[in-house]
């Protein structure tokens, strides 16, 4: 069995705009579908999606950024923050880039699934239904449990310059 992978970009802001400074905000996305509608708490991810293993992961990260949100992704520079395996076994890849993105004009993507579970009916749900700007303490309590890493990655390479 092939070892499935994600890659995504996590967008971020500094304190005190365009001059280096520590962590202000981090862009997260809510994932969509009926499986987490009512969910805030680790309901929010890292914008990210599978690759195929003859994908270069920054490419993956940019194009998954692109579908999910529906906008190209930002220029760079791309800061790697590395490769963290979740408890489902997935290795998830991420890259941080300093942006500003209004959530007001992201145009999600969307997937079909069978709704109600064996219906037969297909529905399509948006990828990721909102996207926030959230403060590091916010985010923490917001992403899913195994993208936490990737958060402390980043506040820790803002903070050593």
């Amino acid at each position: 069995m092939t070892q499935k992978r994600s890659a995504g970009l996590l967008l971020f802001r500094r304190a005190g705009g365009d001059a280096p400074g520590p962590l202000a905000a981090v862009l997260l996305g809510h994932m969509g579908g009926p499986f987490f509608e009512r969910k805030d708490a680790g309901a929010w991810s890292i914008p990210k999606g599978e690759y195929e293993p003859d994908e270069a992961p920054e490419d993956a990260a940019r194009r998954e950024f692109e579908e999910e949100l529906g906008m190209a992704p930002p220029p760079g520079p791309y800061l790697p923050l590395g490769e963290v395996r979740q408890a489902n076994g997935k290795l998830v890849t991420v890259w941080a880039v300093e942006a500003d993105l209004d959530p007001a004009a992201v145009r999600p993507g969307t997937f079909r699934m069978e709704w109600p579970p064996r219906s037969g009916t297909y529905q399509e749900f948006p990828e990721i239904d909102r996207v926030a700007w959230c403060v590091p303490a916010e985010a923490r309590a917001k992403l899913v449990k195994g993208q936490f890493t990737f958060l402390e990655r980043l506040s820790e390479l803002l903070a050593d310059g």
